[in-house]
């Protein structure tokens, strides 16, 4: 990781300065500093009314990220430098500012008047970009979402799960997500959904070997489809961290019925499965079952964690 471009106290200049020039509350700005590194700027202006963006130079293409996400009509105020020169910055819409080239490190304050304010969980699949995975549902998803209880700064190892991986890496935003991907094929689809959700915080990569992983933060939390290679999985995880939790997705019963003694054998407890079972109501009026996963959470030394 580099340094940043900006100081706190060039940061906070730049606040000043937009704080006096512009009608914009400072306590609901959104500070995204990728002087430094890539951060998840598109999620940010999605999801944040007033975002302030520090850029250094040669970073042009992010304007043009946002025009393809549809972010147009954003108010853009873009100023050069790492401290303000005391001028006017007029603000213009986002296609103002899509062939200026970034010469040195610029302040850009953007106003996006869709934004949620808000994150949001259960992306509908057609955000997704389609290729060889069947995504879950989003209503299913929700749920999942719902028992990783996603952390901001959270390192999550999620193996063949393409839009749970998408959707925590929105979510862990400070973090890391580990996205493990066998076939070629499905990585690059998880590349082409990183770079249509602007996500930079996401390593996809070919297996969960500790070999692999040993240049990635240590994830804290995985989520596995389960398949036949489920207890190599679940080996090669413990190895990197010995107190790693699980959440399990199989839509297999057979699978189902092995996981608890496997998970025994690991010194896996505290174990909890949950069925989802959702039925949507079709053209002709009748309620089609969607599949019906069961989810296996096994929350690792929760009792020890809380007397550390």
């Amino acid at each position: 990781m580099k340094n940043s471009a900006f100081t706190n106290e060039q940061i906070l200049s730049w606040m000043q300065y937009f704080g006096t020039q512009t009608a914009i509350d400072l306590e609901r700005i959104k500070i995204v500093d990728m002087s430094r590194e890539d951060k998840n700027l598109l999620p940010a202006i999605h999801n944040f009314r007033t975002v302030l963006a520090f850029l250094d130079a040669g970073q042009n293409g992010i304007f043009y990220k946002l025009w393809d996400a549809g972010l147009g009509d954003c108010d853009v105020w873009l100023g050069e430098g790492l401290t303000p020169d005391g001028k006017p910055i007029r603000p213009c819409k986002l296609p103002g500012v899509l062939r200026h080239d970034l010469t040195g490190p610029a302040a850009v304050l953007i106003q996006n008047p869709a934004a949620r304010n808000t994150a949001r969980i259960g992306l509908k699949n057609d955000n997704f970009s389609l290729g060889s995975v069947r995504y879950v549902g989003s209503e299913i998803r929700s749920v999942i979402m719902s028992m990783l209880h996603v952390d901001i700064q959270d390192t999550i190892c999620i193996i063949s799960g393409e839009s749970i991986a998408v959707e925590s890496a929105i979510m862990a935003s400070a973090g890391k997500i580990i996205a493990v991907e066998y076939r070629e094929a499905d990585r690059a689809l998880m590349e082409s959904n990183c770079d249509k959700f602007g996500l930079n915080n996401v390593a996809i990569v070919e297996n969960a070997r500790p070999e692999t992983l040993s240049g990635l933060p240590v994830p804290t939390l995985s989520f596995i489809v389960a398949t036949g290679r489920l207890e190599s999985e679940i080996q090669d995880l413990l190895a990197v961290n010995p107190r790693m939790q699980f959440v399990v997705y199989t839509l297999e019963l057979d699978i189902l019925a092995k996981i608890p003694a496997l998970f025994e054998k690991y010194g896996i407890h505290d174990t909890e499965i949950t069925q989802i079972a959702v039925s949507k109501l079709d053209a002709d009026n009748r309620f089609r079952p969607q599949p019906s996963p069961w989810l296996i959470a096994c929350l690792l030394y929760t009792s020890d964690a809380a007397d550390d």
